[in-house]
């Protein structure tokens, strides 16, 4: 395996790089229902849960499969919430209309998101370049679509793609064309493409790999329903976190099953925050907080009165709190030994209270 270096990539104006927050995109994907404004109220209650970006899906049910029914064109997926039905019927069900286009990417510029799409195809591609998007999104099962991969390279936007369904083959496969066709800027995400993923198959330690073996950083599309995993994956150095969104599972949709209510977003949100205040940096030495409790650890004392000449013994010193004394690793030097002056029990033990001899041989 070849360890690269990951260059910080810029998405529109934020930067997902190792020094910065988390970047949280809310999917919207086919919760929409075929009403845009219901499309909207969805790009209001992603503000409102702290993401950075929304990220929509831009294909047709006939730029993405044909019309047919005969058996290959059915789901047969076991699982799968789309068992039984029709390709085409499914996606002209779940697709955003591209006229809508204009006015989701406006109202999530208007609350200062980010707002890309993934294309399934050439056509779109080129349809969301008029848009100016802050980057584009591979999705997973479109990552062995090599010449997709190319098109979205050739824009030279910001790139990320999900990895779900693909062997290590693949994905080196399609980096290398992205990367061929004049692709820079790339995210890679993990995905396990299950709806929803059990967190046993979710396998989060690929993250750090896949940014390590590929030279990107690394990150989550997630499909699971379990607050952890997205923590779990900012511990294991995540800096793209993907989730769907949906206003109510209540509401039946091609992708309600396996998405987030807005007030689970929030917490998904605030959950990632505190993981990654708390990761913190390699640090061995107190806060402040902890620093002004030091004085409570255990230190030397008196523990009964102490005539001047009289031998420390284990009964009249004693390691006890608070740490005003000496430190008790000169225990074992100090007993033995004759107490220089009266020390009244209760008296912390500093060096005047020892030989004078023995002084230099204290340690603070």
């Amino acid at each position: 395996m070849t360890t690269m270096t990951a260059a910080p990539t810029r998405l529109a104006t934020r930067l997902a790089g190792t020094d910065q927050r988390t970047y949280v995109i809310a999917e919207l994907s086919a919760n929409h229902n075929q009403s845009l404004d219901e499309a909207l109220r969805l790009v209001d209650a992603a503000a409102a849960t702290g993401a950075d970006a929304v990220k929509l899906q831009t294909f047709t049910a006939d730029t993405i499969t044909l019309d047919c029914r005969t058996a290959p064109f059915m789901v047969d997926g076991g699982a799968s919430p789309w068992e039984g039905r029709n390709l085409h019927d499914i996606y002209a069900e779940a697709h955003t209309p591209w006229d809508w286009h204009p006015a989701l990417f406006a109202r999530a510029r208007a609350h200062g998101l980010d707002v890309f799409s993934s294309p399934f195809d050439a056509s779109a591609v080129a349809f969301l370049e008029t848009l100016d998007p802050a980057a584009h999104k591979v999705a997973s099962f479109e990552l062995v679509d090599i010449p997709l991969v190319e098109a979205i390279a050739r824009t030279g936007r910001p790139t990320i793609m999900s990895t779900g369904m693909a062997t290590l083959e693949e994905i080196e496969e399609a980096v290398a064309a992205f990367r061929a066709a004049g692709g820079r800027e790339l995210v890679l995400l993990k995905c396990t493409s299950a709806y929803p993923s059990p967190a046993a198959d979710m396998h989060l330690r690929t993250i750090p790999d896949l940014a390590a073996r590929f030279g990107v950083l690394a990150g989550l599309s997630d499909h699971s329903m379990e607050l952890a995993v997205p923590v779990t994956a900012v511990a294991l150095g995540a800096r793209v976190i993907e989730k769907h969104l949906t206003l109510s599972r209540e509401v039946p949709g091609p992708d309600s099953a396996f998405s987030l209510e807005p007030h689970e977003f929030t917490a998904m949100v605030q959950a990632v925050r505190t993981a990654e205040v708390a990761m913190g940096t390699v640090r061995y030495s107190p806060t402040p907080k902890e620093a002004a409790l030091r004085r409570y650890r255990r230190s030397l004392f008196a523990a009964s009165d102490i005539a001047a000449g009289e031998p420390f013994t284990s009964t009249n010193l004693r390691s006890v709190r608070p740490g005003d004394g000496l430190h008790t690793r000169n225990l074992s030097l100090l007993l033995g030994t004759c107490a220089a002056t009266d020390i009244p029990f209760g008296t912390p033990i500093v060096a005047e209270h020892l030989p004078s001899a023995l002084r230099p041989e204290v340690r603070p």
